[in-house]
């Protein structure tokens, strides 16, 4: 007979089965720790491996496509404008549609072509840029002094001169390009055709715009400060734009070349010369940058920063290829305060327009702006005439 009771018994069989218990839950997490360990290390490993080969880390959430961006995509490949349409023009940023099938390209796409309009060589750069929603641009400008005269106290006060207040109107003039492409080259998925689009207008408005802002005639296009009427700056008077002259036919004075650049600085007056620049062309600057002071030191200096412009007597330099060459009585150099002195006016919306007919199998992306520029102050800015008198 045995000496255990039943509670006895049953308690020694709970203590067995709860130290099994145990033993078996240490060996289960062991087994987990190691298998936790080894997937570690091998995401560890998959991570150098996309490191070492640079491979994109992969997006936390899939990044959603703003409405207007692919309704803008899908007319610009397919010429499907349905989701142009039914989008809430203020609130996903279409400006309109326009009255003849066209759209008004989305902010995005806009801003990359002004920025690259205002990156390139240009007298758009350095001038005043104004937006305007009308077809014209009026800038009221005072060309006079006021009258004054000293008096004693208790004398009449004599009447003075009054000002002089000038109207200048700036019109918008239509600026336009049409790019191709081919229906098969819209259709594959790999081409980034806003980024396309975008590039190729704002390279031809860029080329277009620059030459029209030195010597537009006026006509169905903005008027450049080159066209117009141009005196000897000792004769100045309203209206026209002095100039300097070198003394030598067609080129700088043999002796003393950067005299003249001295004279066209001071031929503007002070209140301009602060905010005032050089513009020439390449060729021009060629040969700009081989002069030197009495030292030996060079007069063009480069900038010391990236983006930084030369400086040429201590005034940046810009170099815009639509100046003329050095040549007989040209006017190859320029120097002034643009910003005060030459105005753009534009409407800050850009029209784009699908023809998938005209030129088949191209398809022609109708791309207008509208734009003006002219002079507003015409004693800010001076020019350096390569001629004797």
């Amino acid at each position: 007979m045995s000496d255990l009771t039943p509670k006895t018994t049953v308690s020694i069989e709970a203590k067995s089965a709860a130290t099994e218990f145990l033993s078996t839950f240490r060996t289960f997490k062991d087994d987990i720790s190691r298998s936790l360990t080894d997937m570690g290390q091998r995401i560890d490993t998959i991570d150098r491996k996309s490191v070492d080969l640079r491979r994109p880390a992969l997006a936390t959430a899939a990044s959603e496509e703003l409405p207007h961006r692919k309704a803008i995509s899908a007319y610009v490949r397919n010429g499907d404008d349905d989701a142009l349409r039914v989008l809430d023009v203020e609130a996903k940023g279409i400006y309109s549609v326009t009255g003849d099938g066209g759209f008004l390209v989305d902010p995005g796409t806009a801003d990359t072509i002004q920025g690259v309009l205002r990156s390139g060589a240009s007298i758009r750069a350095i001038s005043r840029i104004v937006n305007v929603e009308s077809s014209s641009y009026d800038v009221l400008v005072d060309n006079g002094d006021i009258g004054s005269d000293w008096t004693e106290e208790g004398t009449t006060f004599t009447e003075t001169s009054p000002a002089s207040v000038e109207r200048v109107s700036i019109p918008l003039h239509e600026l336009s390009a049409a790019p191709q492409a081919t229906q098969r080259l819209l259709d594959d998925a790999a081409f980034d055709v806003e980024a396309w689009l975008a590039e190729r207008v704002a390279e031809r408005f860029l080329r277009a715009e620059s030459e029209a802002f030195v010597s537009g005639t006026g006509v169905n296009q903005p008027t450049g400060f080159l066209t117009k009427p141009k005196v000897a700056n000792v004769s100045w008077s309203w209206g026209n734009i002095g100039y300097i002259a070198t003394g030598n036919d067609g080129d700088f004075d043999p002796n003393n070349p950067a005299d003249a650049l001295v004279d066209l600085v001071y031929a503007v007056n002070a209140e301009y010369r602060s905010g005032s620049v050089f513009i020439m062309n390449s060729r021009t600057a060629g040969e700009v940058r081989k002069m030197k002071d009495n030292q030996g030191r060079f007069l063009w200096m480069e900038g010391l920063q990236a983006e930084q412009p030369p400086l040429l007597i201590g005034y940046p330099a810009l170099i815009v290829e639509e100046m003329p060459d050095i040549g007989t009585d040209a006017h190859a150099i320029a120097f002034g305060n643009f910003q005060q002195g030459y105005t753009i006016a534009e409407r800050p919306d850009l029209r784009i327009l699908r023809d998938p007919y005209s030129s088949r199998p191209n398809v022609t992306f109708f791309a207008t702006k509208r734009v003006g520029g002219d002079v507003t102050d015409y004693a800010a800015i001076k020019t350096l005439k390569f001629g004797t008198s």
